[in-house]
């Protein structure tokens, strides 16, 4: 894959949020990764009545991506808008690893675990659009148990996060939110870092982190 990305494949100390490339020579060593990545990114998918993995956006940027790693681990994918006059597209595919009763806590490995958080967290993380905003990165999810894996996980790879709490039981009383704590942003960053354009775009005029 050609795209490059904000990510935790440079290891080399320097501190700096650094670009990465996926080459496609290694694919099968980095197979596993991939998958704990898709894996974490199907937090945003749904599953259809025709028996296909669906994953939803406006714009298609990070579907492409999605798309190219399926690509990568021998799977097909395509993608098409749903609604003639709605800007919204769709990502399907029958990748047969999906699952989403996925147990992260299966995964042993800690690149695949950085993986998985990374896509969890291009899924349904946030961080603010606004450059006058107070910098923050959070993770949502309307299953409570999915977060509480995800911070274990975070917690594993030394990275400390706030309180889940529900921002509001009159709204939503499903919906659950966590931040990862100040001091462990840069932390965060480098070694998870994103491959979803819109927040890489975000986080290039940021540079708070």
């Amino acid at each position: 894959m050609r795209e490059k990305v904000f990510g935790a494949d440079n290891q080399q100390g320097s501190g700096q949020m650094e670009y990465c490339l996926l080459h496609p020579s290694e694919t099968t060593r980095r197979a596993p990764q991939l998958k704990a990545y898709l894996l974490g990114a199907l937090h945003d998918g749904t599953f259809s009545s025709n028996k296909r993995f669906r994953i939803s956006q406006t714009g298609t940027d990070w579907l492409e991506i999605l798309k190219e790693l399926f690509k990568e681990l021998g799977y097909n994918s395509w993608i098409y808008k749903e609604g003639k006059y709605r800007k919204v597209y769709v990502l399907e595919t029958l990748a047969n690893f999906l699952d989403f009763g996925f147990d992260p806590l299966t995964l042993k490995n800690k690149e695949e675990k950085v993986s998985y958080v990374k896509g969890f967290f291009d899924a349904e993380g946030g961080i603010p659009k606004n450059e006058k905003a107070r910098f923050y990165i959070q993770l949502v999810q309307k299953n409570k148990e999915k977060l509480e894996k995800l911070k274990i996980l975070l917690n594993d790879l030394g990275i400390k996060t706030g309180k889940i709490h529900n921002p509001s039981q009159l709204v939503d009383p499903n919906y659950w939110r966590m931040y990862i704590l100040a001091n462990w942003q840069r932390i965060f960053l480098e070694k998870i870092g994103t491959w979803h354009p819109r927040k890489i775009k975000t986080l290039k005029k940021r540079m708070v982190i």
